[in-house]
């Protein structure tokens, strides 16, 4: 990597210490990095040691330093993709290293020196710094620390303009101009701090470079500058290499301003100016939700939300400005002011829903609590022309005495009453893609890898032929989902799902009924989601591995659990109470299920604060049923134990309440179902209060009328982390 920390841009006083560590650092260009230009071993960087040795420490987020490497060219253009998409060589670090958890804290050596990048086009334009690289702890700790610290939104461009006054150079430098139709060589000769803009001169010889269309003439730009006072904004300069080292700081320091005007700040953050800190509130958030973009860690779908919302808000946000602009102007008290009144108070209630949303993804917690509905739906191809089904036989090689019982087991005259149509593939994949409704698929013993998605649009059976540990399905390669189900009835049985490099969860049921049983299935990040207004029966199955929840049942959905072992997760099952107007609570089924050694709790409600005087928080609270359900009247079955132990919050951990006596398997039984029926009757006298501050029409009363829960009894949680039942607050 050759991005130095942010610390080195610290204020004048500590310049001196810089110095001095900075005169033993290595010169630029004495040696080439051997990982090649501008990287490091993965998930390791190299800092030199006193004696002139190499160590690899941690990268940047422990102990060690990250020492940029010796000077090496790079052809990458310089530009920042569009959307959210980091640019290469952002470090190499491992999935691990970015998460929320990690101590994204540098303890880099003072005086490091940048890279360059050699521009692709032009020759004669000069190298510039290669900026665009940095790693997620690097921008962090420069915001924080240095740039914004604990200034409010309205302060934003004051302490960006005293920070900047502290390591930005004030002449003496050259940078490329850049805009979207144009590059020219300037030479920077003042910095006006307050206003973020550089005065600058052309330089001599005069270079400039068009991006399609005519070139421009030295006078074109000269009179274009003139109109801008011959002040440009410090955002679209790159700064010129220079190998002294002395605009090392310069070009740091314009590059951590480019990027948050590009990609934290928004229009309207001034506006929502509050006393919590803006850092905090909003800049890290987004920061993280960048990276996490940018690594592969959303799904396509929440990222394509993400923007599609963010320019929804940025247009209903010009408009509102200019309808305010034009009231403001005006004197008179019309008719036609009285509409525009109206339809300004309109679209302030839109971009307030919208700024809602887009808050909700931004969060690293609550985008994956809440989820998102999946817009593309997969086609099906309904029956075959003909009106025949047909059994796909997965196998890569078949034995005799493989395909002589596999005859005898399922297609024996007593088994089949009539001739059927039998087609062979390699893999699940083709078989699948080669189904029409009605169709059967019977995967022989192996180790199948698939490069794709399953998707199931057709009423189709996809079983294993022999035990689930003998007919593995390996999800391989970067992937939004492993498999999609939107039939009417889908059945899938005695197969074993394995999955790896996901985004989302190994089995989406996104509509339609889908019915699960003996299967394994050892997941990546979340495990089964069961969407609105889609029904998942489970039974007999095993499921471990999830990073998220193993099951996630959302509103006005169905699920059925029967007989399963959900263990080894972050959280055993998630149920979402939350929705809004359009949606129904949903009715949950949960039979003799085994919920055990998952790292947080068996089972977590997520609902919305119930009462003034819970804690918020923007990242939520966990609390325990019984602070909401207390005087709340149970409607699960009498012969329920009644709630046995359970935690509440006390002085920051967990303080164990309950009775004795009664049997460990069997905890948690009563107490969701009393908590699932306190949410289900609480939901219909508080939503009027939560839709109206989300800025959401109301919702119709009968919709929020019915149980949550059909049954729930037998279940057993044994050795949950947090126990076996919590409550999310949001």
């Amino acid at each position: 990597m050759a991005d130095p920390a942010p610390e080195s841009l610290t204020p004048p006083m500590e310049e001196a210490v810089m110095e001095t560590e900075a005169s033993d650092a290595p010169a630029r260009g004495e040696e080439a990095n051997e990982n090649g230009p501008g990287e490091t071993a993965k998930g390791a960087v190299i800092r030199e040691t006193e004696a002139g040795e190499t160590e690899e420490g941690r990268d940047g987020r422990g102990e060690e330093s990250l020492e940029p490497a010796p000077n090496a060219s790079i052809s990458e253009p310089q530009e920042e993709p569009e959307n959210l998409k980091l640019d290469e060589g952002k470090g190499g670090e491992s999935d691990s290293e970015c998460s929320s958890c990690s101590d994204y804290g540098s303890h880099g050596k003072p005086g490091t020196s940048l890279q360059r990048l050699v521009p692709e086009r032009n020759a004669l334009f000069p190298d510039t710094f290669q900026t665009n690289n940095l790693l997620f702890y690097e921008r962090f700790k420069t915001y924080q620390d240095y740039m914004l610290a604990d200034c409010k939104a309205s302060e934003v461009q004051e302490f960006t303009a005293s920070y900047l006054e502290k390591v930005l150079e004030p002449s003496g430098w050259q940078a490329v101009w850049r805009t979207s139709v144009f590059e020219v060589l300037v030479e920077v000769v003042d910095v006006d701090y307050s206003a973020l803009k550089a005065v600058v001169h052309l330089c001599d010889p005069f270079l400039c470079e068009t991006r399609g269309g005519d070139a421009f003439t030295q006078e074109c730009i000269q009179e274009l500058l003139e109109v801008k006072a011959q002040k440009l904004p410090l955002r679209e300069l790159w700064v010129v290499f220079d190998e002294s080292g002395e605009f090392d700081h310069t070009a740091l320091a314009v590059e951590h301003v480019r990027f948050f005007y590009k990609h934290l700040w928004r229009s309207w953050d001034e506006e929502d100016d509050d006393d919590f800190d803006y850092f905090g509130r909003c800049v890290e958030p987004r920061l993280r939700l960048y990276y996490d973009i940018a690594e592969d860690r959303v799904p396509s779908a929440l990222v394509a939300d993400y923007h599609s919302l963010l320019s929804q808000c940025e247009e209903l946000y010009r408009r509102f400005l200019v309808l305010r602009n034009s009231l403001a102007s005006s004197d008179s008290d019309t008719e036609a002011e009285n509409v525009s009144v109206v339809e300004g108070m309109k679209l302030y209630n839109r971009i307030e829903h919208l700024k809602q949303k887009l808050k909700l993804i931004e969060n690293p917690l609550l985008r994956y609590v809440f989820g998102y509905q999946k817009h593309a739906r997969l086609q099906a191809r309904g029956v075959r022309p003909s009106g025949a089904t047909i059994t796909h036989i997965v196998s890569a090689t078949m034995m005799s005495s493989l395909l002589q019982c596999l005859l005898r087991d399922k297609f024996s005259p007593e088994s089949c009453n009539e001739e059927m149509e039998i087609q062979f593939h390699s893999d699940p994949l083709s078989a699948m893609n080669a189904c029409y409704a009605g169709d059967r698929i019977v995967v022989c013993p192996g180790h199948y890898l698939v490069e794709g998605t399953l998707c199931v649009a057709d009423s189709i059976e996809l079983e294993g032929y022999g035990l689930p540990d003998d007919i593995v399905i390996e999800k391989r390669g970067k992937g939004d989902a492993f498999v999609e189900c939107t039939a009417v009835d889908v059945k899938i049985s005695s197969v074993k799902l394995v999955q790896h490099d996901a985004v989302e969860g190994i089995l989406s049921v996104h509509q339609g009924k889908t019915t699960l049983e003996n299967c394994v299935l050892q997941c990546e990040t979340t495990g089964v989601a069961v969407r609105t207004s889609a029904e998942l029966l489970m039974k007999n199955s095993d499921l471990y591995g999830a990073k998220g929840a193993g099951v996630e049942i959302y509103p006005g959905s169905m699920c059925t659990l029967m007989g399963n072992g959900i263990h080894h997760c972050k959280e055993g099952i998630l149920i979402k109470d939350f929705l809004d107007e359009n949606y129904d609570v949903p009715k949950i089924t949960m039979v003799n299920n085994v919920i055990h050694n998952n790292e947080g709790y068996g089972v977590v409600l997520v609902k919305p604060t119930v009462k003034e005087s819970a804690p918020e928080s923007s990242g939520g609270t966990i609390l325990s049923g019984p602070e909401q359900a207390k005087d709340l009247h149970p409607t699960g079955d009498g012969s329920i134990p009644a709630c046995e132990d359970t935690h509440q919050q006390v002085g920051g951990g967990w303080e164990p309440r309950g009775r004795a006596g009664i049997s460990e398997h069997t905890e948690g039984n009563s107490e969701i179902a009393n908590e699932l029926s306190a949410a289900s009757l609480k939901k219909s006298h508080l939503r009027k209060k939560r839709l109206s501050n989300l800025g959401i029409t109301e919702a119709d009363d009968n919709l929020m009328s019915q149980e949550m829960f059909v049954s729930i009894v037998g279940n057993h949680f044994k050795r949950n982390g947090k126990g076996s039942f919590g409550t999310f607050l949001y």
